[in-house]
């Protein structure tokens, strides 16, 4: 027989400080949930890797799997990839409950929108009466509160399915619905982007590592109506490169949403983020943009974060378009902001711009979702939801009062 562990000869309750043997059923009942949390947090940190760089699999028969098929499968094993970066995929819990009582969108129970894909609003952009407008800001609220306290437990040791728990958990004890949640089938609550990874991460059992970056995107439904906002974090101590990254990002949107107000045209959203980042040596991801938000999670307008290529001079333009229109894949590689349209009063949509270190190209992960950098260098996101006003721009999911103070350069 193999040799165990004498490791219950020293544990202790928590709750009636009595050793392992001498603790009661009562107390083991009464305290199950912290139990619980501790067996967990026991369980992750055994978490290994084998030869092939495949999570140890201890964790397959309390159903954590990899994700694979933008959630609509899993596998015990590591899936083969040519990963960008250094980052890899860890195991996911099962799908997280919400109450009966709480009003759901339409893909909640079998993954599918049903309205979202075919209503006008995603080819005209809606004017908000009064009445969605209130509800929208209680919505947003409750989101800005919710990734509060997602943000209040970024520490290295943490792992993301724990984040997840805290949204999910803050979303429904405000009687909202993580909208991400089997939303096209997505696994989980909220998306938890790190380091390379530029958006749409899962929740998983990896545990956050100093020097990290972490993006954390969460929407609630509440009320009819959606709220979407995300912030990049820093986990320990983050070198100066990801600082300036994560930094500069920030500045981007703030740059953008200085400039909405009535008459603006959609595209001059990219122009703004576009010429701050290059300004940086930075690069504008292309593959995700902006979107109208309201009833719908996502509809009309699209907001492109990147500029037009109509930048230089009219001789450097004329080889450009040449050099262009003889190479399909450049022309691709340089596609412009083309989006129609300018802002009215009572629009409400996202601007949520991704700035890489390296280049803006992407890849996608085997698990469907997870978009992470071609290069494998670092990738960041700030978003907020925004109403457009007679007179300017409110900002639906900004800080409060009570808001962490995670942010340092808004301390300066």
């Amino acid at each position: 027989m193999a040799g165990g562990s004498d490791a219950a000869e020293t544990l202790s309750c928590a709750r009636c400080s009595n050793p392992a043997s001498l603790h009661t059923q009562d107390c083991f009942k009464a305290s199950w949930s912290s139990h619980k949390s501790v067996h967990l947090k026991a369980k992750l940190s055994s978490l290994g890797t084998d030869g092939a760089g495949g999570q140890n699999s201890d964790l397959a028969s309390e159903g954590w799997l990899y994700c694979l098929r933008k959630g609509q499968s899993r596998t015990p094993k590591l899936p083969p990839f040519n990963w960008t970066g250094s980052l890899r995929p860890y195991p996911i819990s099962v799908k997280r409950n919400v109450p009966a009582h709480i009003d759901k969108p339409d893909w909640a129970n079998d993954g599918v929108p049903k309205v979202e894909p075919n209503s006008d609003w995603q080819h005209r952009v809606e004017i908000k009466t009064p009445d969605q407008i209130e509800r929208m800001r209680e919505t947003c609220r409750i989101a800005r509160e919710v990734l509060d306290a997602a943000a209040r437990m970024i520490r290295p040791g943490v792992t993301t399915d724990e984040i997840d728990r805290v949204v999910h958990e803050a979303t429904v004890a405000a009687g909202a619905y993580p909208s991400p949640l089997n939303y096209h089938f997505f696994p989980k609550s909220c998306c938890t982007s790190v380091n390379e990874v530029i958006c749409h991460g899962i929740p998983d059992a990896r545990k956050l590592e100093d020097g990290d970056i972490i993006n954390v995107d969460v929407t609630v439904y509440y009320k009819g109506v959606h709220g979407d906002l995300n912030e990049t974090y820093f986990v320990g101590n983050v070198d100066e490169a990801s600082r300036k990254l994560v930094q500069c990002t920030y500045e981007c949107l703030d740059k953008a949403i200085s400039i909405v107000k009535p008459g603006v045209r959609f595209r001059d959203v990219g122009e703004v983020i576009n010429r701050h980042a290059s300004m940086s040596g930075l690069s504008v991801v292309k593959s995700y943009c902006g979107h109208g938000i309201g009833e719908l999670f996502h509809c009309a307008p699209n907001i492109p974060h990147y500029g037009s290529i109509l930048v230089r001079s009219s001789f450097a333009n004329l080889l450009h378009f040449i050099f262009m229109f003889n190479c399909p894949k450049c022309f691709m590689e340089n596609r412009g902001n083309k989006a129609v349209g300018v802002m009215k009063a009572g629009q409400t949509f996202t601007i949520e711009p991704m700035i890489n270190a390296g280049v803006w190209r992407d890849q996608m992960w085997p698990d469907g979702w997870t978009a992470v950098t071609a290069d494998g260098k670092r990738s960041a996101q700030f978003e907020h939801t925004l109403l457009v006003t007679e007179t300017g721009v409110e900002v639906l999911t900004a800080r409060l009062p009570s808001s962490p103070d995670v942010l340092p350069w808004l301390n300066k």
